[in-house]
């Protein structure tokens, strides 16, 4: 969006009931600009920290570059409470199953383009765990157009880690990856390692998608998070550009 200093800015944001895995009824966080549009839309996969503040800021973000947004509530099954205790309470369950995250994020999809002002295309985002579920949500259902993975973790998984409710390794879904990737990633990271990321590319090139990876010196997990010591301005900065140009490309 280019931005001038006569325009008509707004956007609207409330808590909405969606559809989501298995048919439950979860809420989720909407945000959409001011106008009769049409918008292109996303949806938001939140991090292990829970559904919080963090993503609501996210939410009105897309929403003020021009995105129909919602972020659904991975967690509603876990009960409810500050965004802390019940993350701590999904963590200690071993996280959301991923057949859950997919539900809802797919469901998320479906529930914004029923809305007469989005465009029909429809992109996801998420970072650490989100980033994760992004990927995962773009390989295994064909609704979305565009996907971001901020720095997910476990997108590579070793036998060790996989158990009932992560059964399959991300990585080996990649041939089914069903629209463009953009990835973002911390060269000082963990999780994913440097390596880690080596080995998504290689089996994103060898399976011929259209994806971009950025990776940044300096910078590991959570680079974005301005309130913790992650941080990291230029790479933040730079990073959200990123992810403006890549939305814009494929979702405007």
């Amino acid at each position: 969006m280019k931005y001038t200093t006569d325009m008509n800015e707004g956007i609207h944001a409330e808590t909405v009931i969606m559809p989501g895995a298995n048919g439950d009824r979860i809420n989720a966080y909407l945000a959409r600009p001011l106008g009769d549009g049409p918008f292109p839309a996303m949806v938001l996969a939140h991090h292990m920290p829970g559904w919080d503040l963090l993503y609501r800021e996210f939410t009105h973000k897309f929403a003020h570059h021009g995105y129909v947004t919602i972020s659904p509530n991975l967690y509603f099954r876990a009960g409810h409470g500050t965004p802390e205790d019940v993350a701590a309470k999904v963590r200690a369950e071993g996280g959301v199953s991923d057949d859950s995250a997919v539900g809802d994020l797919a469901g998320a999809a479906k529930f914004i383009n029923t809305l007469p002002i989005v465009n029909g295309k429809v992109g996801i985002f998420g970072t650490c765990s989100g980033g994760r579920h992004a990927f995962l949500a773009a390989c295994r259902t064909t609704d979305f157009n565009a996907a971001i993975d901020c720095w997910g973790g476990r997108v590579v998984m070793s036998p060790d880690q996989l158990n009932e409710r992560t059964p399959v390794s991300p990585l080996d879904l990649t041939k089914d990856l069903s629209c463009p990737l953009l990835g973002l990633f911390g060269n000082d990271d963990t999780s994913p390692t440097p390596e880690q990321v080596n080995r998504h590319e290689a089996e994103l090139k060898k399976h011929g998608k259209t994806y971009e990876f950025h990776r940044y010196d300096g910078a590991g997990h959570g680079f974005f998070y301005y309130f913790s010591p992650a941080y990291r301005q230029a790479q933040a900065v730079d990073g959200w550009k990123k992810v403006f140009e890549f939305c814009e490309k494929h979702l405007a």
